[in-house]
């Protein structure tokens, strides 16, 4: 009889190997581990939003800190000079730059700008001499001059004015990524003052200026005693 192998079914080389029972029992206990933690994570999470438990704060959250130096006193102006009336105003600043024979896709800027500003109208009086008022023998009139209604430069709400639309090639938006010109919209700014500063002198501001301070000195000159007040406005250089 020719002789028989017996092979055994446990060293058969197509079989599976199976691990050890101990591995299989480590990564049972952490699955069961990380369903617990998710577990957990996600009932903080509820009680959170429904305000059972206290808000959870962000990890990343940006926190502003300054630290700017203290404001430095550079002069003290003596004023004397009467505040007689302001005005707000606002501009739409349309900003165009284009590069000659670029498409603006490519080089080239379009702003659209909203500013708030206001100007004031004022009357100098620290330049007048006793000639500009003259008073009648009774007492009774009394003729005041004094100098024409000036307008303060005009100035710009930063908290209010605001960049409504902006439009940037690409050779733009990389300049100003790689340059990190915190002044790339300076010239906006300038010019929305400028035009508040020219619509200021030519709107009825400097009227009605001297319109109040006519009203004020009538005012205060009656309390004096006087009934016939005249108040005369001349340029500055006639007081």
């Amino acid at each position: 009889m020719d002789p028989t192998i017996r092979i055994d079914p446990r060293e058969r080389p197509d079989q599976p190997i199976q691990g050890p029972p101990r591995r299989r029992r480590i990564g049972r206990v952490v699955g069961l581990i990380v369903a617990i933690v998710a577990v957990l994570i996600a009932v903080v999470l509820v009680l959170s939003v429904v305000h059972l438990l206290p808000q959870l704060r962000n990890p990343f959250a940006e926190t502003t800190i300054d630290r700017s130096s203290p404001v430095v006193l550079k002069s003290i102006s003596k004023l004397s000079r009467y505040e007689a009336a302001s005005g707000s105003f606002q501009v739409v600043v349309n900003l165009d730059r284009q590069v000659s024979w670029l498409p603006s896709f490519i080089a080239g800027s379009q702003t659209l700008f909203v500013g708030q500003g206001t100007d004031i109208a004022f009357v100098d009086f620290s330049k007048l001499k006793g000639s500009a008022i003259k008073v009648s023998r009774n007492r009774t009139a009394v003729t005041v001059r004094v100098p024409r209604a000036q307008l303060e430069p005009a100035t710009l709400n930063v908290k209010r004015s605001y960049v409504f639309a902006e439009q940037q090639g690409l050779l733009n938006r990389v300049g100003d990524f790689f340059s990190g010109n915190p002044n790339s919209q300076h010239q906006v700014y300038v010019l929305a003052q400028r035009k508040i500063q020219h619509a200021a002198q030519h709107s009825a501001l400097l009227t009605q200026a001297q319109r109040n301070t006519r009203s004020m000195l009538t005012g205060l000159l009656s309390s004096l005693g006087f009934r016939h007040i005249t108040v005369t406005f001349v340029p500055a250089r006639a007081t």
